[in-house]
């Protein structure tokens, strides 16, 4: 069995942030690379003439998936009801873009806000979650008036203190106990937090609607030490649908680079990362073992 039918899609953030209209000037590029699905990261909705971007899309044939970017002030756990409301308002306005462009849910690790690591203890845990848990309920049922769905996403130790494994997301998503509640897994966070990637990629189970890659150091895919023989596993055995996604970063944009962690370039050209990276994914889908190892390897020489 191969995952050969998998779209496969690329974040923005590969090559600029914040996203705005002009950001669509990428979409002819990624759509020639061979992709079929763009991620488009919404720091701020007011940047986007919505209107355009749907048309851009359209020119190029590409099927969007839009991204939540949670700072600071958007956190559904802080103690402060402000800050719920802040994060409602701009979720709102993220879901909005999603029905305009016909993407079919907002994905994020809309919980809280990221880079909140702390040792925090169990009562205040509990309490952040129990809010997190009444916030996202209503989140849903604002995706589900939409006809919309949630992707929370689970990060690693050193961005999020509340949500680091699929043990953990699913556990959030019972508590949610809404139909609107999925789940986004990404490669990155995985390979620090995850045993078994397999195993986690069979627990999220048809709650599974996203998947981004990278390497474990968030490089090319191909180039680093990535099972990708477990990530194909799971897939396969939960008759995964949804699309394969590399999400990245370009070191250009300091603010971006800054709040990711990224103090050197991982490649020599952004461009180079993502066709590198869509030959070995596709090869990887289509079960070509050999051809894939080739690949690593020249991927591998190109990266040094």
């Amino acid at each position: 069995m191969s995952l050969k039918d998998i779209k496969f899609g690329v974040s923005t953030w590969l090559w600029t942030s914040p996203f705005s209209t002009e950001t669509v000037s990428l979409f002819p590029k990624i759509k020639e690379m061979g992709y079929d699905v763009v991620e488009i990261p919404v720091e701020d909705p007011a940047l986007l003439d919505v209107e355009k971007v749907k048309q851009a899309l359209a020119e190029n044939g590409l099927r969007p998936v839009i991204c939540g970017a949670f700072g600071p002030s958007r956190d559904l756990t802080h103690e402060d009801p402000t800050y719920h409301q802040t994060s409602f308002d701009y979720i709102e306005a993220c879901m909005d873009i999603c029905v305009e462009l016909g993407a079919s849910f907002l994905a994020g690790p809309m919980y809280s806000a990221v880079g909140k690591a702390r040792l925090v203890s169990p009562e205040q845990k509990k309490a952040e979650w129990e809010r997190a848990v009444t916030n996202l309920r209503k989140v849903c049922d604002m995706a589900e008036e939409r006809g919309l769905k949630i992707a929370l996403e689970p990060l690693n130790r050193f961005e999020s203190d509340l949500v680091n494994t699929a043990e953990d997301v699913m556990r959030l998503v019972r508590d949610i106990d809404h139909p609107a509640a999925n789940v986004l897994l990404d490669g990155f966070h995985m390979n620090i937090e995850e045993p078994d990637i397999e195993r986690a990629i069979r627990l999220a189970g048809d709650k599974l609607i996203h998947l981004q890659v990278s390497e474990n150091y968030r490089g090319t895919p191909g180039t680093g030490q990535t099972r990708w023989d477990a990530y194909k596993r799971g897939l396969e055995a939960i008759n995964y649908k949804g699309a394969v996604s590399i999400e990245s970063f370009t070191p250009e944009v300091k603010e971006l680079a800054g709040a990711v962690c990224i103090w050197r370039p991982l490649v020599p050209s952004q461009d180079g990362f993502a066709r590198e990276g869509l030959q070995f994914l596709r090869q990887w889908a289509e079960g070509e073992e050999s051809e894939q190892r080739k690949n690593a390897e020249k991927a591998s020489t190109y990266t040094k």
